[in-house]
């Protein structure tokens, strides 16, 4: 093996440890106490909709509510997808390039998704647009994302996470995903919220050529 494979050997991250049963339990309770809010958001709105309204729907006491959500708006930031999607990128062939990878991962997360999780996803993304503290949260964690990327982008080509080429791949990336979703004439995506992602990191890996 050349030194150059070992050095690549040596980024590569080992994969995630399988949760326990503790973890997992938890896990399937937090999912489903948002899966019950993302019904009552929808049938009633965001705002009419308490913490009490979900507790009772989710068949658990506010107080158990508040151990997995520390408030209503935490309830609809929960993203089951985001550490599936990570893994996912981190998995991808370090042959492709940082875009690429994210095509790769993006599409791999879509295709396994079931009905429900898709009616969450755009439920969410419904949210994310008609509540603007949702939307503020939501661009607050985009830009936390931007250095999470950048640590799996140093990972895969050997470089620090601090370099500023990472950086501003890791925030084009990101910047594309927001373009995608910030659609021109402010709707929402609906149903075409993956092709739409895809084809902004399509423009993104073709140099941004108009």
């Amino acid at each position: 093996m050349s030194s150059g494979a070992d050095a690549r050997t040596a980024h590569r991250p080992s994969a995630p440890a399988r949760p326990g049963l503790r973890e997992r339990k938890k896990a399937k309770t937090r999912a489903a106490i948002q899966r019950h809010a993302l019904r009552l958001f929808k049938k009633r709105g965001y705002d009419e909709t308490t913490v009490e309204d979900i507790a009772e729907a989710a068949e658990v006491s506010p107080s158990t509510f508040f151990r997995y959500f520390p408030t209503k708006e935490d309830v609809v930031m929960y993203d089951v997808f985001d550490p599936v999607l990570l893994a996912s990128l981190r998995s991808q062939p370090h042959g492709l390039d940082p875009v690429r990878a994210m095509r790769a991962a993006m599409r791999q997360v879509f295709r396994d998704m079931d009905e429900e999780d898709r009616e969450d996803l755009l439920e969410r993304e419904a949210l994310f647009r008609l509540v603007p503290d949702l939307r503020a949260r939501m661009m607050d964690e985009l830009l936390r994302t931007v250095s999470v990327l950048a640590r799996i982008i140093a990972e895969r080509t050997g470089r620090r996470a601090g370099d500023l080429g990472v950086r501003v791949v890791a925030g084009a990336i990101i910047g594309a995903l927001i373009s995608a979703w910030l659609t021109e004439e402010g709707e929402s995506l609906g149903v075409d919220i993956y092709r739409g992602m895809d084809r902004a990191l399509e423009k993104l890996e073709s140099g941004l050529s108009l």
